[in-house]
């Protein structure tokens, strides 16, 4: 059985909306992690790659950080290779484009802002995770 770390759980969700909220209200403009790592590419000229580059080298520098200092907490383990990887890396990507945002955007901010697009889109996510949980589950897949 695992033992779940509510307080871990509820400190690092109370962050999280922290950071969104901060970069909200600093920035204005919502903290779509998708979004910004996408638009990296896409700048068009617009001079936005260094700050959507620099939060995303602050994403990685947080992992590696809490890494270094709670190992076992960090610890990864891979369901798939990596061949499995690549492909999932694609359709989440695909998928965030298609739906225009992933779960940090829709899921943190969007629910926040109460945006009827990103209620929808966090229920459709939801159900989709579920169905695929229950799936897997009952076909022994990860067994």
């Amino acid at each position: 059985m695992v033992e779940i770390a509510w307080t871990e759980a509820v400190a690092g969700g109370a962050m999280i909306g922290a950071a969104a909220a901060a970069f909200f209200w600093v920035n204005g403009r919502i903290a779509g992690v998708s979004g910004i790592f996408g638009d990296i590419f896409l700048d068009r000229g617009q001079g936005q790659s260094a700050w959507r580059a620099a939060f995303i080298v602050g994403i990685v520098i947080g992992c590696l950080i809490v890494r270094v200092a709670h190992p076992a907490s960090a610890r990864i383990e891979l369901q798939t290779g990596w061949a499995g990887m690549v492909i999932a890396g694609l359709l989440v990507g695909f998928g965030t484009r298609m739906g225009c945002g992933c779960t940090s955007g829709h899921g943190i901010c969007g629910i926040a802002r109460i945006s009827p697009r990103s209620i929808a889109a966090t229920l459709i996510f939801m159900l989709s995770a579920i169905a695929t949980a229950v799936l897997i589950h009952r076909l022994g897949v990860l067994r």
